[in-house]
């Protein structure tokens, strides 16, 4: 049985631009890039634990992460005013219960 997804908005402050490539580089593997600090991720349980992994092996005592889950009504209620369309969702095709 497949794992559920979620949407995730993942979000750092890293002082050290070396770090910061380094984690941004990381994120693109997982996600989209909404703005230079902020991905959007749509990740199981496994895979989000698994990203925080690696991403605390990068950062140090200095940098901040904040890593926000979002329920699929939050996801519904997005507004993105610039770009809408930066915030296109798949939808699961089909369920299998």
């Amino acid at each position: 049985m497949a794992e559920s997804k979620n949407y995730y908005l993942i979000c750092y402050d890293i002082r050290d631009p070396r770090r910061w490539r380094k984690a941004y580089k990381l994120l693109k593997g997982y996600g989209e890039s909404i703005q230079f600090s902020i991905f959007r991720c749509r990740l199981s349980q496994r895979d989000r634990e698994q990203l925080r992994w690696k991403l605390e092996q990068v950062l140090s005592d200095e940098d901040s992460l904040l890593i926000a889950g979002l329920c699929k009504r939050c996801v519904e209620r997005v507004e993105a005013c610039n770009r809408p369309e930066a915030w296109d969702v798949e939808h699961d095709l089909h369920q299998i219960f």
